[in-house]
């Protein structure tokens, strides 16, 4: 059975939501594509509209590449559903969506010279109004689902223009991200240890490799296609601070967060596609992984 690899990138601020800087844009994406370049494979970077504003030289630096550029809203912003609360970020009104996604999408493209086709929303929270708004502006792929809280699509689909996490009848495909469907969960109602990330750098490649294959016999027994999407992000392939300060005050995020950020998880990530390939897996970019479906 074949196994698909989109490998996303969602390109931000450092640290997701918890710092203003972009650091592992900077440093982090040169070393990705160096990394793809050298084992053959490519990759969708999700760029933030304001990530690609304000580092166009590295926005062009992947549409010059073999992998893709996408987008990733306009700011490192809840777009979709809050599926835990975060302090002082409010999710955006339904109608303020599409508005938002298109500035996003211009910036993106002004800085690429491309228009971008594939899309992720920060921190997987997607929404009905999200897939509405992105079929407007003519997406051709969201990588957005999340497989580890919906638990109910395993593999690419076309989501019902009323309820994106039901199969219906619109154009665009969704891709569902890659999580553990057959551990046990100790993480009631959310499941969130389900998750894959951020685990090829906090337990390694072959930990997250020994899921990868216990998901490819999951979708065996479901009849499926099996479609492993990762997400990851530049700044964890360049050191992060353990904390911020911003003059009033400290942001320490969790542990887990930032362990291992910089050369080991470039060393991990790369062991994760070289065994991948050892297995017989097919890279693709977001849009064409989503195009076989």
């Amino acid at each position: 059975m074949k196994t698909y690899v989109i490998i996303g990138v969602d390109v931000e601020t450092d640290v997701g939501s918890f710092t203003p800087f972009y650091e592992g844009v900077k440093n982090g994406v040169p070393i990705l594509l160096d990394m793809f370049k050298r084992n053959g494979v490519c990759g969708t970077f999700f760029f933030t509209g304001e990530s690609a504003e304000k580092n166009p030289q590295i926005a062009k630096m992947v549409a010059e590449s073999t992998s893709e550029v996408g987008c990733h809203g306009l700011y490192h912003e809840t777009l979709g559903d809050e599926l835990f609360p975060l302090p002082d970020v409010k999710p955006l009104l339904p109608h303020e969506v599409e508005p938002r996604i298109a500035l996003g999408t211009k910036l993106v493209a002004e800085a690429a010279g491309v228009q971008p086709t594939s899309f992720r929303c920060p921190r997987l929270w997607g929404s009905t109004a999200v897939v509405n708004a992105l079929e407007s502006l003519g997406y051709k792929s969201d990588c957005t689902y999340p497989m580890y809280f919906y638990r109910e699509q395993f593999a690419p689909y076309h989501p019902d223009k009323t309820d994106w996490t039901k199969k219906g009848d619109m154009k665009l495909v969704e891709v569902p991200n890659f999580a553990d469907m057959v551990m046990e969960s100790a993480d009631p109602g959310l499941e969130r240890d389900r998750d894959q990330w951020p685990q090829f750098r906090t337990e390694g490649a072959d930990f997250v490799m020994n899921k990868i294959r216990g998901f490819v016999k999951f979708c065996e027994e479901k009849n499926l296609p099996a479609v492993v999407c990762l997400y990851i992000h530049p700044w964890e392939f360049w050191p992060m601070e353990e904390s911020y300060h911003f003059g009033e005050a400290t942001v320490i995020p969790d542990e887990f967060i930032t362990r291992n950020c910089g050369d080991y998880a470039t060393k991990e990530m790369e062991k994760l596609i070289q065994l991948l390939l050892a297995e017989g897996a097919e890279f693709g970019t977001a849009s064409e992984i989503a195009a076989k479906f």
